[in-house]
């Protein structure tokens, strides 16, 4: 008998079924390649997209965690600053000389609990538990009180950067440091006028303006400071290392400004009435904390006397305090600016990683995804000539003829 109906009827139907289940399994997971020998070309289009899309979630994912950091600093920075700015009203608040003895001390209090809320700021923690401000050692409270018994505050983190890819050619900075907190000079940056505690007059030093740059960054890097000393009948010299570098008289309207001199680059204006014998240091700027600088502003404060002398020197410090200040704002100011624009280049990164992996997406769906209505026509053709043909091969089977071929 021959058996070549059966085996090609058996060769027919085995296709037809593998068939249904490869359209079957194609419409379930909407692909239409799955395996390379099914389409070599697309099967590789997508692999290689789909590492892309990886990676570029991977990018996402950094900088996530990197905006939830600097989301923490930037909020750190705010508060900074408006603390910073109500210490500076009440240093303005004590010098308009109309504020007593009593009212200093409550300003002094005033001051204190902003030292200690700025501490909190300085050791404020991430949402993941590191110190913000630690460097790369976040682990570490970066601000800590000295175990000298002294009283001050010292950084125990460090300077480090890290960087972290948030495109496939851009990294962005993922931690933050305390040199905001401990970046500022002493006096305005160039000099700290100092009164001496034996003066008796109501003179004053203030700086109003650099005038000569180098010769003021000259002053500020050298050890020699400037002795300026007063005589009878209004007489002034100003001295460096035994070389006098200035004298004159001064005119009888000091309380209007009238009396300006300038030394070491910087434009200094003489007020009130300095008495013979009375003398100032103009010692160069040297690096001073902002906590350093909240606990002078406290203590002279806090100690402030009422005779025109102890005026004088109270609001010597507080003016000196008020320049020190200036430069911890700008310094916040500025970090919180660099900040946002690390925040806006991530938030730019982000977008346009997205945009490209729906790109790559596109182009992944495009070479290996089924076109799933066709599908479902080949399926049901395919699913209906299979039952023809197993109708048919039933109905020839039942013939007594086809019992003899």
């Amino acid at each position: 008998m021959d058996l070549s109906f059966y085996t090609n009827f058996n060769a027919n139907v085995a296709l037809q079924e593998a068939q249904i289940n490869t359209l079957q399994q194609q419409i379930s997971t909407g692909l239409a390649v799955q395996t390379p020998d099914q389409n070599p070309a697309a099967y590789e289009t997508a692999a290689l997209g789909n590492d892309q899309i990886s990676a570029l979630a991977n990018d996402n994912n950094t900088q996530a965690a990197i905006q939830v950091q600097l989301g923490s600093v930037s909020n750190a920075y705010q508060s900074t600053s408006s603390l910073l700015n109500s210490v500076q009203s009440v240093v303005e608040a004590a010098l308009n000389g109309t504020t007593s003895s009593q009212n200093l001390n409550a300003l002094a209090g005033q001051v204190q609990s902003a030292a200690k809320q700025l501490l909190a700021i300085g050791n404020t923690t991430a949402p993941n538990g590191t110190y913000l401000f630690g460097g790369s050692r976040g682990g570490v409270a970066p601000f800590q009180t000295a175990s000298s018994g002294s009283g001050a505050i010292v950084y125990m983190g460090d300077g480090a950067q890290s960087q972290a890819a948030i495109t496939a050619g851009t990294t962005a900075s993922t931690i933050a440091n305390g040199e905001v907190f401990v970046s500022g000079l002493t006096g305005d940056g160039t000099a700290s006028v100092a009164a001496a505690s034996s003066n008796t007059g109501s003179g004053q030093i203030i700086p109003q303006g650099v005038v000569n740059a180098a010769a003021a960054a000259a002053f500020q890097s050298g050890t020699s400071a400037i002795t300026v000393s007063f005589g009878s009948g209004g007489s002034y010299s100003a001295s460096q290392g035994g070389t006098t570098l200035a004298s004159g008289t001064l005119s009888s309207n000091t309380t209007t400004g009238g009396n300006t001199v300038q030394l070491a680059g910087v434009d200094y204006q003489i007020t009130g009435t300095p008495a013979s014998g009375d003398s100032f240091t103009l010692a160069p700027s040297r690096p001073q904390s902002a906590f350093a600088l909240l606990q002078t502003i406290y203590q002279t404060l806090s100690t402030a006397g009422s005779t025109p002398a102890q005026v004088a020197q109270t609001n010597q410090v507080l003016n000196q305090s008020l320049a020190s200040l200036g430069q911890y704002q700008q310094n916040v100011v500025t970090a919180q600016a660099q900040n946002g624009v690390t925040l806006q280049a991530i938030t730019n990164a982000a977008a346009s990683n997205t945009n490209q992996s729906t790109q790559v997406q596109t182009s992944v769906q495009n070479a290996t995804a089924i076109n799933t209505p066709v599908a479902i026509a080949s399926l049901d053709q395919t699913l209906t000539a299979l039952q023809a043909a197993m109708k048919t091969f039933g109905t020839v089977q039942s013939l007594s003829l086809f019992n003899y071929v």
